[in-house]
């Protein structure tokens, strides 16, 4: 049997230590921030994302939209339990460090250009069923502002935008 001087295995020890501590670290305090023309055509607007909590069933992901104006016009948490209840199945979430990588890979995921819609609705676009809100639909369509899309889960996609007459963030679209 290979024996190693127990100062080596002391260090080995340290570094792993200081690892798993980096890992947490990184999931406590993983925040995105995308600057966007969203409550305004022209002014832009601040998007947020950040992941909070150190284990992923009492993590959540917080998403905030700030006018330009400096107001909080948006606010969603998403519980991460929820978020990885729909993906069990089909991803390979079973160890915890999977999880975390999973929820950071959202977080990142979050800001893609993709997500931004310019405009909400165009011009051809015609509601359907999964419009909850027509009348705010034409309005959307007539304002020409912009919309951002998200995901509640693997069959969730919200699509939000700014009602300038109501002067708030409505969703205008929910589907699968």
């Amino acid at each position: 049997m290979k024996r190693f001087p127990l100062s080596i295995l002391f260090i080995a020890f340290i570094i792993s230590s200081c690892t798993s501590k980096n890992e947490k670290k990184a999931a406590e305090n993983v925040e995105k921030t995308a600057l966007q023309a969203f409550t305004d055509t022209v002014q832009l607007d601040t998007f947020k994302i950040s992941l909070k909590g150190t284990e992923s069933k009492n993590m959540s992901l917080l998403f905030t939209i700030t006018s330009y104006k400096g107001v909080q016009v948006y606010k969603k948490e998403i519980k991460a339990e929820e978020l990885l209840k729909s993906y069990l199945a089909s991803a390979d979430l079973k160890k915890e460090e999977e999880k975390i990588k999973f929820l950071n890979d959202e977080v990142n995921f979050f800001f893609e250009e993709e997500h931004f819609l310019i405009p909400a609705i165009t011009d051809q676009e015609k509601p359907d069923n999964n419009t909850p809100d027509k009348v705010f639909y034409e309005e959307l369509k007539a304002s020409k502002l912009n919309g951002f899309d998200y995901r509640l889960g693997k069959d969730i996609k919200i699509y939000i935008a700014w009602s300038a007459k109501e002067q708030k963030v409505k969703i205008y679209y929910k589907c699968c």
